[in-house]
């Protein structure tokens, strides 16, 4: 029997996971997260219990999910490299343990499942006809977790956002391809084509979004999936006009410049670099606009957790550390792309 408060996190080292993480524990439940190479079986840190165990592993999921009630399946491959490989028996290992213990699978949904016939707006019951390898695998994902929670023994839901931002987010296109972390901001990337609009989500509110589902779960079907409206960048400069607006709000120098993502520079190398290969392959949401339609999210809560963007974009800032927690400006040092 699993225990209605306790939740394993998978991913917990990641934005997401880790978010989520911090929020439940907030929020009174017995938190528990899964890494490999911990080095002992189980270990207590900041009211996580952390147990050893590796997502690839179904033994180990299998373990760390005794006495769960919800599972945030949080982990992907690093890089977007190996998705082939892993990301199905990811979750087929996750699914089993749901089924094990009755639990309530929680799962950070993504854009690629959509091709252009679902472009510009979509609708959360849109057909998922990816057109992209990693977009694919994203569906068939789905696929068996609703085949799963459809059959019985145990529930499902899908979140779905934009881009995600946030100060404790990691692989992202904010920390990665638009500044970068550790440094005061000089330059501001915008990846998208001129005039195209683009969508982004702010981690904590993509957190309370998923817990206040959470919360409804009894009430929701087997599997329910959900998009969130999170920031709209209608021009595909608006992220990074706040970034600017942010740097100088907390004296942090001049207005940093703001130039085109250098593609040309990820083109060339993505022949000898898999990560840039792969970015390649994304690039299609870059050029054209495209946005999910949160009317499902809102039938459902009422509202949908919303931080204002120049707040959001400040506290990520600082969480990067690409400006002072404490207003003092940062050190000057050489500009960056």
């Amino acid at each position: 029997m699993s225990d209605s408060s306790t939740v394993l996190v998978l991913g917990a080292s990641g934005g997401i996971g880790g978010e989520m993480a911090r929020l439940l524990l907030a929020r009174g439940w017995r938190v528990r997260a899964m890494k490999r190479g911990l080095g002992v079986a189980r270990r207590e840190q900041g009211g996580i219990e952390w147990v050893e165990g590796d997502a690839l592993q179904a033994a180990d999921v299998m373990a760390a999910a005794q006495g769960c009630s919800v599972i945030v399946h949080a982990v992907n491959p690093p890089g977007y490299r190996r998705w082939a490989e892993w990301v199905l028996p990811m979750i087929d290992n996750t699914i089993a343990a749901a089924q094990a213990q009755g639990a309530t699978v929680v799962l950070p949904g993504t854009v690629y499942n959509y091709g252009p016939d679902a472009f510009p707006l979509i609708a959360e019951d849109a057909p998922q006809n990816a057109h992209t390898p990693k977009g694919r695998i994203r569906v068939e994902l789905e696929q068996r977790l609703a085949s799963a929670a459809q059959a019985g023994r145990m529930k499902a839901i899908v979140v779905r956002a934009g881009d995600f931002f946030g100060p404790h987010a990691g692989n992202n296109w904010f920390s990665q391809g638009m500044v970068k972390p550790g440094r005061a901001v000089r330059s501001v990337n915008t990846p998208a084509a001129a005039g195209v609009g683009h969508q982004f989500a702010y981690l904590p509110d993509v957190a309370r979004t998923m817990v206040e589902l959470l919360d409804r779960r009894d009430t929701l079907p087997a599997f329910a999936g959900f998009h969130m409206a999170g920031h709209w960048d209608a021009t595909g400069t608006a992220l990074a006009e706040a970034v600017q607006r942010a740097v100088v709000r907390r004296g942090g120098g001049a207005v940093p410049a703001m130039r085109p993502f250098p593609w040309w520079l990820v083109r060339l190398a993505s022949p000898f670099v898999t990560t840039f290969r792969e970015l390649l392959g994304m690039r299609y949401l870059w050029q054209q606009p495209v946005r999910l339609d949160n009317r499902r999210l809102l039938q459902q809560l009422g509202h949908e957790p919303h931080t204002p963007l120049d707040e959001a974009v400040e506290a990520t800032l600082v969480g990067l550390g690409c400006l002072p927690a404490d207003g003092v400006p940062m050190p000057v040092q050489g500009a960056h792309a």
